[in-house]
């Protein structure tokens, strides 16, 4: 019986699934060159990113530091100064009460540079981890900066060895897309961001596509190409093993 319309129309889109299958293979082979490298450098970049503001917080920490430093030795020369004063008031005063009076400002003023002292101590404590955080940082962050400049040397050389086959590889893509059905370049793309490798069309082979066997039945609809089959596994859309063979064997 001789094939009617609609099974030439099938027949037409699954060789046009064929096709395209074949140029995103080419394109994700391409991809494949560039190793991790992409992701590679996003990680170096993020990492970069996050040391740099963990420097520069170090670096304000330090400053903040030499503020309180100061701070606090002013502190106590200016206490210092208050108890010479206060000590001197009380030879001259003529009752207990403000000999007693004066003797309290005396005792806030100790308080004060007691406090102060140990302000002074525990920053110049906390100084060698702050500036050794830094000295690690700054370390790694030049590290880092030769690494990323490595990588991406690797990267642009890869880039422009495959820019050329990449971008006639898209144009034909683009134009490979347009042969298939809305619908069933829906269903294709759904299935190529699921799939791990990518395939979203198989070919038949000794029974079964992409490592699962397919019943005797099953093969029999695709030998036909008149329907659009999928794996029950995967959800691949299988086609005939020849027909697969012969559409990209005349896509070289």
């Amino acid at each position: 019986m001789a094939p009617t319309t609609a099974e030439h129309s099938i027949s037409d889109q699954l060789v046009a699934l064929i096709r395209l299958q074949n140029i995103d293979s080419k394109i994700d082979q391409i991809k494949k060159l560039r190793g991790d490298l992409p992701e590679e450098i996003s990680d170096m970049e993020d990492e970069k990113a996050g040391l740099t503001t963990r420097l520069e917080k170090l670096k304000q920490e330090v400053k903040d530091s030499t503020v309180a430093a100061g701070q606090a030795e002013n502190d106590i020369k200016d206490a210092e100064g208050l108890i010479k004063k206060y000590e001197e008031q009380q030879l001259q005063v003529r009752n207990n009460r403000e000999y007693d009076a004066l003797t309290k400002e005396i005792e806030a003023q100790k308080q004060r540079i007691t406090d102060a002292t140990a302000r002074g101590e525990e920053l110049e404590l906390q100084k060698p981890a702050v500036e050794a955080a830094i000295e690690e940082a700054e370390e790694r962050l030049k590290g880092l900066d030769a690494e990323l400049e490595q990588k991406k040397g690797e990267l642009a050389e890869v880039m422009e060895d495959t820019k050329s086959e990449q971008s006639g590889l898209e144009k034909l893509r683009k134009k490979a897309e347009q042969e298939v059905d809305e619908r069933y370049v829906r269903a294709y793309n759904r299935l190529r961001s699921r799939v791990r490798d990518g395939r979203a069309v198989v070919p038949l082979e000794r029974g079964a596509a992409a490592g699962f066997s397919v019943p005797p039945q099953r093969q029999l609809e695709i030998r036909q190409r008149n329907r659009i089959v999928a794996c029950e596994h995967t959800g691949r859309i299988i086609v005939d093993g020849d027909m697969f063979t012969e559409t990209v064997a005349a896509a070289k």
